[in-house]
């Protein structure tokens, strides 16, 4: 089995990496750091698979296409992709600067349309795979003081029911995951305690859960939240 995950370093798609890693999948990561990249591909390799890394800054189309294009080099088929990679910056929607925004929708909406779109195609020609959209509670409620970051992850989840109705005509499944509070590099800083937040193995797991349903069934979304915040 192969998977390709975006944003693999740390946090949730790092708990993602790890999960799949030990349960037998061949993996292909790309993150902009390529000093942890390697670390990572050398924690993964111990579980007796192949890792494929890949440096790459996803707000820049086409490293986007250049990860993709080395994935398939290597990765006949992809059974899984995880859409993880995002950005989230604080602030007003009316007083941010333009750049903001822009950026946000390049990490976290243009990446996973591009990178959506290319794989999306070869599991529409093998006829199988499965697609995970990392997205935010912030998909259907506005964060306070994130209204770019709302809206960029609103979009992400559009693009995945569209993905998801384009693709399951060719037994390709599409899952959005929504996850709250998370403790990720996001929070660094806080004083909120750990105990109070979603932690990223909880996503790792809800990925594997979906993944060992049947052929048949495909889970549209799910939403994660901390039981307290």
């Amino acid at each position: 089995m192969n998977a390709v995950i975006t944003g693999g370093t740390r946090g949730i798609g790092r708990a993602i990496a790890l999960k799949l890693a030990a349960k037998g999948y061949n993996l292909s990561i790309c993150a902009r750091d390529e000093e942890a990249l390697f670390q990572l591909k050398m924690d993964l390799e111990i579980m007796g698979i192949q890792v494929f890394v890949f440096k790459a800054d996803m707000a820049v189309k086409a490293e986007v296409y250049a990860f993709c294009e080395a994935v398939k080099s290597r990765m006949l088929e992809v059974d899984v992709l995880v859409n993880n990679t995002g950005s989230f910056l604080t602030g007003s929607l009316l007083n941010e600067r333009d750049e903001q925004f822009e950026q946000m929708l390049h990490i976290n909406l243009n990446a996973s349309y591009y990178c959506g779109k290319f794989f999306g195609k070869m599991m529409r020609e093998q006829r199988f795979g499965h697609v995970f959209n990392i997205c935010s509670v912030a998909s259907k409620q506005i964060a306070e003081n994130a209204g770019s970051y709302s809206v960029t992850k609103a979009a992400m989840f559009s693009l995945s029911n569209v993905f998801r109705d384009e693709l399951s005509k060719y037994n390709v499944k599409v899952t959005a995951i929504l996850p709250g509070s998370t403790l990720t590099s996001s929070w660094e800083g806080t004083s909120i305690p750990e105990g109070r937040f979603v932690k990223p193995e909880d996503i790792a797991e809800t990925i594997w859960s979906v993944l060992n349903l049947s052929s048949s069934a495909n889970v549209d979304e799910i939403t994660i939240k901390p039981v307290q915040f």
